[in-house]
């Protein structure tokens, strides 16, 4: 613990009788920033501690998964301040290229114009135009939840630094020949107009249909079945396996493909699954990725029959058509023309769509640029294969190394105009120049940039060291790269943690961009359910705080945070958590009312009372308690052991002990005053990194202390006081039943009753005060007359409950109890005796009656209890 005699104020501002998180949350945070609490400093000599934020994008606002993963990190990074680290909370934006230009073009269109309007120039000035005045409001959301980012080192992924760095390393991939231009089958966005990666790519289950098609005449037909029927027009081929008996005779034939007047050859190919479907697939090479890899290994050509806009673009009576249309119009013409052999409709399967705009992707073959990741994967597999990163939790791993050992080369250009420009020259001779940051593009006539535009993600993966300022070797990238740990959602591993992975392996040398990726799950509402403005279950998290504060925010948040694991929340938890806060108010102000003081040094374990030793022993277990519940990422653990041991141990059994010292008055009162003014001072420090706004005030006004912010974080002195535990846990015990039997024999809490305590024979003989007050049992007097008698735990406490309630009424409400009891136990005895019940009955119910009976068994013997220890008469 920390000597706090020099910070403990000459006298303790009275706190206001209610906290009201709107009064202070906003000052409070205006005066973090102020002070430069949150500041990071390359040159300082401290341990340095860093983490990046996952880069909103621009174009969003403050919902609940960002609200829940921004407690985590800012839990840790203030932790870690106190500690002593010099910490780095790295805060930013993406551009996010496809969603800005949609809002953008959006914009436009209110105008009666397009992009194509305004040329790339002029549209490229009104999206930047568009992020300084509408762009970027999450920040001021951050600041609401209270992180502690570095606002002096907030970067932007289009920011000139930024560019710099990803002109830099497409530089470097392009001479390593790590990037090439390719044409290949792409994820193709027909209301993006853009090619979108495999990760952009979201999966549904559509109704659709399968239609099963007869190709070619007479002995040489053969059926295949398709759920896109359009792509018919683009096909080149039939494939089916080379061991397939039933088609060996047609392999190396060409058979007529309906609706043209093409024919096309019947290929064997190991890809295809004889014993799915028919055995025999159509292959179209232009519009389907695996069929593209088949018409790669035998040689066949890539017949494109849509445009863009998925408009059908083949001569004849279907150009012109939307695919959606084309697909009717096919299909029904092949069904006259007697091709259909089976319609099958609905038919559920998953369907592609893109992530932006929902819109369903179209397979594509385009020309495009590409990263060849196998290098790159295998070094970011082996950087945790060999120890040099850890997952957590562990078992994570494995999503992990299903994703890098099995990457595909990666589509990096999009058909965009907002974005990094690829920094391609091509000129008039068929010259194709990559220019770095500090080369001089080719000029002259003939000579043009590529016009696409690089993948979000690209810029986004260089994110721990392009924010630092690499290239440069600046200081800050001395001191603060490697990044700590990742604290990120396991559903975007796959999307920016690999990315991160790959590139900072290759830019930096060999040294990952972090030393531990903590990964975290989704939140969800109290039924499990994905929130979504679509299922009508999105929160906004403002509102809740607007309601409840950013503390009850972040606290729920924080206690559901298990590692790995979706988090379940609902409003009634944030309004617990809510009253959490109002606990630790209403609790610190009572005591500082009472005489808790950080004045002084700790009075020695002989002046203390067994009480004063217990709640030592405790705090600085849950000390070391709490330390290894953060160094292991439990969020939940740690919060939860937090509440209880403020709410339970400190503010509902120690206040309450205490204050039979400060009734003693003297040196009684002035030792308890001091311990607990030290257990209030830790106790605020240990919760201050998740309930930072309510613990700011509180700490400072009962220490004086500048801040908490930059307190020392508490260290376990290693006290411990096993006896006192065991002392603390004998009361408690006593307290408990007996108010156990008060509330049964129905007594008000306050309601006053004489008794007579025998506490020889216990430890107990020195709490009689405490007992007494917190029982409201007053002395037994000279009429005292024992009405019920209760051994616990060794002790024996006599009430004399005459004229305290009504004896006959209890009594008649007991039995009547009683025997609804007695009734519900012979009904569920009977149905367990029921052999022909238990073996039709599922296992559940059956685990239902079971309850039941327990229940009532437990309810008669707690009834028969309370009628014994009625008053007789």
């Amino acid at each position: 613990m920390t000597d706090n005699a020099q910070r403990q104020p000459a006298s303790i501002p009275e706190l206001p009788t209610q906290y009201v998180p709107a009064e202070v949350e906003g000052k409070l945070y205006e005066r973090w920033v102020e002070r430069g609490y949150f500041e990071a400093d390359a040159k300082s000599d401290k341990e340095p501690y860093t983490i990046v934020i996952p880069p909103p994008n621009v174009t969003g606002s403050l919902h609940l998964g960002h609200a829940f993963e921004h407690t985590l990190i800012d839990a840790l990074t203030r932790r870690k301040r106190m500690q002593g680290y010099e910490t780095l909370w790295q805060p930013g934006m993406d551009h996010a290229g496809i969603a800005t230009q949609n809002v953008v073009e959006r914009e436009l269109a209110k105008e009666g114009k397009s992009r194509h309007d305004l040329g790339r120039e002029e549209f490229v000035r009104r999206v930047w135009q568009w992020k300084a005045e509408s762009g970027g409001q999450i920040s001021g959301q951050m600041k609401r939840l209270g992180d502690g980012v570095d606002w002096s080192r907030e970067r932007f992924t289009m920011d000139e630094g930024l560019s710099r760095a990803v002109q830099t390393i497409f530089k470097k991939l392009f001479d390593d020949e790590l990037i090439y231009r390719a044409e290949r089958i792409i994820n193709w966005c027909p209301r993006c107009l853009t090619a979108i990666s495999d990760i952009e790519v979201e999966y549904q289950d559509d109704d659709g249909e399968l239609v099963s098609l007869k190709y070619g005449e007479g002995e040489d037909t053969v059926v295949v079945a398709t759920t896109r029927a359009e792509t018919m027009l683009g096909d080149t081929a039939v494939a089916v396996h080379p061991d397939d008996e039933r088609y060996r005779h047609l392999v190396g034939k060409r058979i007529l493909l309906p609706l043209t007047d093409r024919t096309i050859p019947v290929v064997a190919d190991e890809h295809v699954d004889p014993a799915f479907g028919t055995g025999a697939v159509k292959v179209t090479p232009a519009h389907d990725p695996n069929d593209f890899e088949i018409g790669r290994r035998h040689d066949l050509p890539n017949i494109t029959v849509m445009d863009e806009r998925a408009v059908i673009t083949v001569p004849g009576p279907f150009e012109g058509l939307d695919r959606m249309e084309a697909r009717s119009a096919i299909v029904a013409a092949l069904r006259a023309d007697g091709r259909i052999v089976a319609e099958k409709r609905p038919y559920q399967h998953s369907v592609g769509h893109c992530s932006r705009c929902k819109t369903t992707i179209e397979p594509r073959l385009s020309m495009q640029w590409w990263v060849k990741v196998g290098p790159l994967a295998e070094a970011a597999g082996d950087a945790v294969r060999d120890g040099r990163v850890a997952i957590h939790p562990k078992e994570m791993e494995s999503r992990y190394f299903g994703w890098v050992d099995n990457l595909r080369d990666w589509c990096i250009s999009r058909q965009l105009w907002w974005g990094h420009r690829i920094p391609v020259w091509y000129g008039p001779d068929g010259e194709v120049v990559c220019v770095g940051p500090d080369d001089e593009a080719p000029t002259g006539e003939g000579w043009t940039q590529d016009t696409d535009v690089l993948d979000t993600w690209f810029s986004s993966g260089l994110w721990p060291f392009s924010t630092l300022g690499w290239p440069e070797r600046t200081p800050s990238l001395e001191k603060f790269y490697p990044n700590s740990v990742l604290v990120t959602g396991y559903d975007i591993l796959f999307f920016w943690v690999a990315r991160m992975m790959m590139f900072g392996l290759y830019a930096m040398d060999g040294t990952p961009p972090f030393h531990t990726i903590a990964l975290h799950g989704m939140v969800r509402d109290q039924f499990g359910k994905k929130m979504s403005k679509s299922f009508g279950n999105a929160v906004n998290p403002l509102d809740w705080m607007d309601t409840y504060g950013s503390d009850a925010v972040r606290f729920t948040l924080a206690r559901g945070a298990n590692p790995g694991v979706d988090v379940p929340i609902g409003e009634d938890w944030v309004q617990g958590s809510r009253n959490f806060a109002n606990k630790i108010w209403n609790a610190t102000r009572f005591a500082m009312m009472n005489g808790a003081t950080t004045e002084g040094e700790l009075p020695d374990a002989a002046e203390m009372s067994a009480s004063d030793r217990w709640i030592l022993s405790r705090l600085n277990a849950v000390v070391a308690e709490v330390d290894a519940y953060y160094d292991d990422y439990q969020f939940a653990k740690l919060s939860d052991t937090l509440f209880h041991f403020a709410w339970d141990e400190v503010f509902d059994w120690y206040v309450e002990l205490s204050k039979t010292a400060f009734l003693a008055g003297g040196a009684p009162a002035k030792v308890s005053g001091r311990v607990l003014g030290e257990v209030l001072d830790v106790t605020l420090r240990l919760l201050h990194p998740v309930v930072p706004y309510v613990t700011e005030t509180l700490w400072t006004t009962l220490t004086g202390g500048e801040s908490v912010v930059i307190a020392d974080w508490p260290a376990d002195s290693g006290f411990r006081d096993p006896a006192a535990e065991r002392e603390i846990e004998h009361l408690q015990q006593v307290i408990t039943e007996v108010r156990r039997f008060r509330s049964d024999q129905g007594l008000q809490p306050g309601q006053k009753v004489p008794a007579r305590l025998d506490l020889s024979g216990t430890p107990l003989a020195p709490h009689e005060a405490a007992i007494r007050q917190l029982l409201r049992l007053q002395p037994e007097g000279e009429s005292f007359q024992a009405t019920a008698t209760l051994p616990v735990s060794g002790a024996s406490v006599a009430l004399d409950l005459s004229g305290t309630i009504d004896v006959e009424a209890e009594r008649k409400r007991l039995t009547k109890d009683l025997g609804a009891a007695e009734k519900e136990k012979a009904q569920a005895t009977a149905k367990l005796g029921n052999e022909a019940f238990l073996a039709k009955a599922p296992d559940q119910v059956v685990d239902k009656i079971r309850g039941r009976l327990a229940k009532a068994e437990a309810d008669i013997e707690r009834l028969t209890a309370q009628l014994a220890n009625l008053p007789q008469g």
